[in-house]
């Protein structure tokens, strides 16, 4: 136990936090301090630069959930210290894993028999799931090389320039080449059929994802499925299909039950879906589900029994909380299919609340889909003046985080705005934000014309071999009006104060 230095100078007797001299004197910031200090005075530094962080109810740029109801909360507290790797000490929630990897997978429709039990593992989110379900591809697919005398040393995944970076780190970190299909302008998924001709003899798997962070959409499983059994009857492949279901895992089945997207599909060998996104927990748990034990390869189990007992385990790291997992398990029997179903409902109809406001508006473009994950992404029709950053950048003010960002290649010159709709988002801050955003678009309207000068001065210097302006085209001049408002968004960060 560390106790703190004292002296007849010292604050103890002092009742306020405040006029102590341990708050009103600034500790080192990259150094630890020599001397330990009261824990109200810790407590009162850490929160008071917590202040400054975002509303996580405003943040509408996340998919992470950032509300729970207060009992669940009590049991996250409750199971705080445990840590999940010991399973032999902690039985019950090793138990409680196994019997919501049962859930996950029968929701996602898995071959079980009557007493089969699910293949899967709790993780930390979905890029630990992907990375998990990604070896699993690599190392099967190695095997069969070898089984066959073949090279092994180039495996490649297709998938589209949509997905997220994790996709991009597994295949960096693990050495498998990416292949991905790019995007065009009305399409910002990956097109299933110039997917299919990318897949050669080295395609590990094809990645489909279920709920694209650009913009909602579900990419077509379906049809995914049905053009790679062909293409797999022909040349004698196996080729399968994981789907990152990390959004929209737990919002087709049961919004959309007839789709077919799932282990109903016969090459789909494994699916991740996030708990912490519409599974309705808190940050910090994923899901990987293999469609049979054939799809995860021995040798990637280790079993251990230095903490009590053998115990098998699959993850790219040990200890974790059990917090999580334990509230994963409070949803899926507090809510059922019915709650999650309303739930996903009506985080459906406040986009639809969402989408109409902004349409009303005469301002806006909507990039997003009706069906697919419960969000909206939109452009401006006209920014000529001003762009989606400039409009993402003014509604800060309002305590709103709503992202703007450019699609990847090759539709790198749309950019949109994108607002998540989460549980804990309400009609009434729905119809709030539209408000803010036309009180947004107004005083963007009437700003004086200092981008107006910036530019002049950016065409001044395009000019022609015979001193006349270089007529721009209109992608060209939409480019250059993103990068002048970025400059500009980041020259006013650097010089506004905190009021």
């Amino acid at each position: 136990m560390v106790l703190s230095k004292t002296s007849s100078e010292s604050d103890v007797s002092v009742h306020s936090t405040f006029a102590s001299r341990y708050v009103r004197t600034s500790l080192p910031r990259f150094k630890m301090p020599e001397n330990s200090i009261p824990k109200e005075a810790a407590y009162q530094i850490i929160n008071d630069e917590l202040m400054l962080d975002g509303n996580p109810r405003l943040n509408l740029a996340s998919f992470v959930t950032t509300w729970m109801e207060p009992e669940c909360d009590k049991l996250v507290m409750a199971a705080i210290n445990k840590n999940y790797v010991d399973m032999d000490e902690y039985p019950v929630t090793t138990e409680l894993q196994n019997r919501c990897v049962n859930m996950i997978a029968h929701l996602f429709n898995a071959p079980l028999g009557e007493s089969e039990t699910a293949v899967g593992v709790g993780t930390v989110g979905s890029s630990e799931a992907i990375m998990l379900a990604g070896l699993a591809f690599k190392r099967k697919w190695q095997n069969k090389r070898k089984a066959e005398g073949k090279p092994c040393d180039n495996p490649n995944i297709v998938t589209g320039a949509n997905v997220q970076v994790c996709w991009e780190k597994f295949a960096r970190y693990f050495e498998v080449e990416l292949k991905e299909v790019k995007l065009r302008n009305g399409y910002y998924v990956m097109d299933p059929v110039k997917a299919v001709e990318m897949v050669d003899e080295n395609t590990i798997c094809v990645a489909a994802i279920l709920g694209s962070t650009l913009n909602g959409e579900f990419e077509d499983v379906k049809l995914l499925n049905d053009l790679l059994v062909q293409k797999n009857e022909e040349t004698g492949w196996d080729t399968p299909i994981h789907v990152d279901a990390a959004s929209g895992g737990f919002i087709a089945p049961f919004l959309y039950p007839e789709l077919e997207w799932d282990f109903r599909l016969p090459l789909v060998k494994s699916i991740n879906v996030s708990g912490h996104k519409y599974g309705l927990v808190y940050a910090g748990i994923g899901w990987v589900i293999w469609r049979s034990k054939q799809d995860l390869p021995d040798e990637l189990i280790f079993h251990i029994n230095y903490l009590g007992a053998d115990q098998p385990t699959f993850t790219l790291n040990f200890s974790k909380g059990s917090s999580q997992i334990i509230a994963q398990y409070y949803q899926l029997i507090r809510l059922g299919y019915e709650g999650y179903k309303n739930i996903m409902e009506n985080c459906q109809e406040n986009a639809m609340v969402l989408k109409e406001g902004l349409l009303k508006t005469g301002r806006f473009n909507i990039v997003s889909k009706d069906n697919g994950v419960p969000l909206v992404a939109f452009s401006l029709k006209d920014n000529c003046r001003h762009n989606e950053f400039a409009v993402s950048d003014m509604l800060r003010r309002f305590g709103w985080i709503v992202p703007a960002y450019t699609m990847p290649p090759d539709a790198q010159h749309v950019t949109v705005l994108r607002v998540v709709i989460r549980e804990d988002f309400s009609r009434t801050l729905a119809e709030r934000l539209v408000v803010d955003i036309e009180k947004v678009l107004h005083e963007l309207d009437t700003l004086p014309a200092k981008i107006d000068a910036m530019m002049s001065v950016s065409a001044r210097e395009d000019k022609g071999p015979n001193g006349g302006v270089l007529k721009k085209t209109a992608l060209e001049t939409q480019r250059e009006i993103t990068t002048v408002w970025r400059k500009f968004v980041i020259e006013r960060k650097k010089t506004n104060g905190v009021c």
